[in-house]
């Protein structure tokens, strides 16, 4: 079997794991995002792959959205591991909901292993038309 072979790849993981750079409770590590308005929502969907529904904490406080997730080994102790490249440890983003946004009316999902938010346009910002009396005859104006 032939191997090709990066010197610089062991020295890479070695520094990960001395440093703590695959995540940990002190440094969390990054969540990959694509963020959209559909319609009257904005659709936030976030990549976990590998991560349990259970270890993925919602919060929102004073327009602030913090997702938490925790991807922890699937190997045991007595394992001999061989390869470890995929990242562990605690996964956090925040993102600062605008006032035009109900940060009190998300929902989330998750499936195949992406998070997926839907959060609505505000009614206050939603455009509205507005009706002008008087004159011959009324009149409509976008506001």
């Amino acid at each position: 079997m032939l191997m090709r072979t990066d010197p610089f790849r062991e020295l890479d993981r070695i520094s990960q794991q001395f440093f703590g750079q695959n995540g940990t409770s002190t440094r969390p590590a990054a969540m990959p995002m694509d963020a959209f308005r559909s319609g009257d929502d904005y659709v936030v969907k976030f990549d976990l792959p590998g991560v349990s529904a259970d270890s993925i904490d919602l919060d929102v406080e004073r327009n602030v959205l913090t997702v938490k997730a925790e991807r922890s080994a699937d190997y045991g102790e007595g394992d001999e591991v061989q390869v470890s490249e995929r990242p562990r440890g605690t996964f956090s983003r925040q993102l600062f909901l605008g006032d035009t946004l109900d940060a009190d009316k998300v929902q989330a999902s998750y499936d195949a292993g992406v998070l997926t938010l839907r959060i609505p346009v505000a009614e206050q910002a939603k455009p509205r038309k507005i009706a002008i009396t008087g004159g011959e005859e009324r009149k409509e104006i976008n506001a």
